[in-house]
């Protein structure tokens, strides 16, 4: 064979290319999934332990997060693919499961759901910027030395705010500074803390020092 002829492609080849800390970073795409789910069956259900378990379950993806990095530090088994992969698993866990859980907690209105949907925007343009810009802001050791804008993990403070509110049945109207009628559409103040959570994430000016 020749050196310009390419090798068959193998079944399952990507995975099996996959190093340790990939699979970790899976394991907390698989949690933040996990937590979407089980906050869609409380809408059906309305089963409290179902929510609980979405929201614990994120503390979980925090731990694989945070466990991913050491070890591909760790194994120096790091990747382009393991960043990305990092990324989108990050986005699921910390920006599409915590709005999840303020909708099922009852932010439904027509303006919730603008804040909402503009704090996962918020998320995946941190992490993409984090990408493109993660070489020019690392040191001589191609480590990060600070975050632009908060870590998007940041948002699991808001998932316990939701935890505590949930634990005294603030549910709904009965959700901190009520529900007001905007306009056409309901709001529920609690609401601004995804956005100001969102603002923060996209902040230019606004640097986290990196442990």
């Amino acid at each position: 064979m020749t050196t310009n002829q390419q090798k068959a492609p193998v079944h399952f080849s990507m995975i099996r290319n996959y190093h340790l800390a990939d699979l970790i970073t899976l394991c907390n795409a698989f949690c933040g999934t996990g937590s979407i789910l089980l906050t869609m069956s409380y809408l059906l259900e309305q089963d409290r332990w179902r929510l609980t378990a979405a929201m614990w379950i994120l503390l979980a993806a925090l731990v694989f997060d945070v466990l991913d990095g050491s070890v591909a530090r760790w194994r120096h088994a790091s990747s382009p693919m393991g960043q990305e992969l990092d990324s989108l698993a990050d986005i699921v866990s910390f920006g599409v499961a915590p709005a999840a859980l303020a909708f099922a907690m009852g932010m439904q209105g027509g303006w919730d759901a603008v804040i909402l949907v503009y704090f996962v925007g918020c998320g995946i343009s941190r992490l993409a910027r984090f990408n493109v810009t993660a070489a020019t802001l690392s040191d001589e050791r191609g480590k990060v030395r600070y975050f632009e804008g908060t870590p998007i993990p940041s948002s699991l403070v808001l998932v316990l705010v939701l935890g505590i509110c949930f634990a005294n049945d603030r549910l709904g109207p009965a959700l901190p500074w009520g529900e007001l009628k905007v306009g056409p559409f309901l709001w529920h103040p609690l609401s601004v803390l995804y956005l100001l959570s969102g603002s923060a994430m996209i902040s230019k000016t606004l640097r986290i020092p990196k442990p």
